[in-house]
């Protein structure tokens, strides 16, 4: 796969110091040529080839995101972000993976994976993805625990509480629910939604917000999530 032409723009919003990125990948060409490319982008890319060093080197703490392949020599990719999750590492991963179907993304998003993404992607959504997901990590690590009234989220650790109670929320639910949580008071457009959590290349039915959105009305509370007719959602800051 060759990456198309950069022109050397840094990642919007990226701090100073460029994203520090570790590709874990054992099919080595695909991980030379995701690490020039990312590296054209404006990141610092590093590469390494198995589990248990992918598991060492992200451990470390060092890095803004993780791009894991699941089927690695040593260690799988599944229980390298499991480990990783279970040590207390917040760090955003993006698994890749030759595999299709709902039960591997099921996997690997319930050891902890941010988002998913299945071999062969196009570079284009794999970029789109990455700077999602860096945009997320920076806007949730400026304050992990948010409180809003008596609802509390807290998106290190992907857990949701409603007055004293935990609530349990699919991935996409919790992302959903987290880009309303960082904009609340304010009116989240579908299209934002869309371009977060799925990435602006999704081409299905935009009506999938509304799925999400009824999902979690039900699982939190009906007023909780405001319908803006004409604009989109907003989350009622006061909780």
């Amino acid at each position: 796969m060759r990456p198309p032409a950069s022109h050397h723009h840094p990642a919007p919003g990226a701090p100073r110091r460029p994203p520090r990125l570790l590709i874990v990948e054992d099919e080595r060409r695909l991980a030379v040529s995701l690490a020039r490319g990312l590296t054209a982008e404006g990141y610092a890319v590093d590469v390494v080839h198995d589990g248990h060093e992918g598991l060492r080197r992200a451990s470390e703490g060092a890095y803004d995101l993780v791009l894991l392949d699941i089927m690695l020599p040593g260690l799988n990719g599944y229980r390298v972000c499991a480990a990783l999750r279970a040590a207390g590492h917040a760090v955003p991963i993006l698994m890749l993976t030759a595999k299709d179907g709902e039960y591997d993304e099921a996997e690997g998003l319930d050891t902890g994976a941010d988002d998913y993404l299945t071999k062969p992607f196009s570079y284009v959504v794999l970029v789109a993805r990455v700077k999602a997901l860096l945009r997320r990590g920076e806007a949730s690590g400026l304050r992990a625990v948010h409180v809003l009234g008596d609802l509390r989220v807290d998106t290190s650790a992907r857990r949701v509480l409603l007055d004293g109670s935990e609530v349990a929320l699919t991935a996409k639910e919790f992302a959903v629910l987290e880009e309303l949580v960082l904009r609340a008071g304010q009116v989240v457009s579908k299209a934002e939604i869309l371009e977060q959590v799925w990435d602006f290349a999704y081409e299905g039915d935009p009506n999938i917000v509304e799925v999400y959105v009824s999902a979690l009305r039900r699982k939190l509370r009906p007023g909780l999530i405001r319908t803006v007719r004409g604009a989109g959602y907003r989350l009622e800051a006061g909780g």
